[in-house]
């Protein structure tokens, strides 16, 4: 029943944070972008043979388009997620340098079903919110959290954001596993909880 009234709650602000990233002009959130690209390397730059996990995204989420494009130039190991249906964990596969993309679902683009799997050291996670705890709202489909519970290790969660997604509280039911930094067009924060 606990579980139901926060994901109410959680379903109401999604709506808010929805409208609030739309109303973001495209040069708006393209300008962003880049900051927080630049930013995300300034704190978080990974340190050779890191794997990163990072997301193509859709709609008017944060472009990490310009961090996998730096991280493939230099020779780091990315992935992207695939979604393999619904309450499944993502599909984390190796996008090696030249091998196209191909349409995976929601607008996104991965790597193809033959394509290496592996295990990230950094995870960056798209989100609709994220309050001062490093709470994350995301779509609801809970993809992410069901991931983490299968890899062998913690890998480092950051979420990529523009600051007008940062909302006064999130709802954490108890299967929600917070962000351990945000990085938004304004900065870099850190949560207590970050290991």
């Amino acid at each position: 029943m606990l579980d139901d009234t926060i994901e109410q709650a959680k379903q109401a602000l999604r709506n808010k944070a929805r409208d609030q990233r739309a109303a973001l002009s495209e040069d708006t959130r393209a300008q962003a972008s880049r900051k927080i690209c630049d930013r995300f390397f300034e704190a978080f730059a990974p340190t050779s043979g890191q794997i990163v996990a990072a997301y193509w995204r859709i709609r008017d989420e944060v472009d990490c388009e310009p961090i996998l494009v730096r991280l493939m130039d230099s020779g780091q190991p990315v992935c992207l997620p695939v979604v393999m249906g619904d309450d499944r964990p993502l599909d984390l596969r190796i996008w090696e340098p030249g091998t196209p993309l191909y349409p995976a679902g929601f607008g996104t683009l991965a790597p193809e079903a033959l394509a290496p799997r592996a295990e990230p050291d950094i995870i960056l996670v798209p989100l609709l919110g994220f309050d001062d705890t490093g709470t994350r709202l995301g779509y609801g489909g809970g993809f992410y959290d069901r991931t983490l519970t299968i890899l062998s290790k913690r890998p480092l969660l950051i979420g990529l954001a523009y600051a007008c997604q940062k909302l006064e509280t999130v709802p954490r039911a108890p299967h929600d596993v917070p962000l351990d930094a945000v990085v938004t067009e304004d900065g870099v924060t850190r949560f207590s909880e970050a290991p």
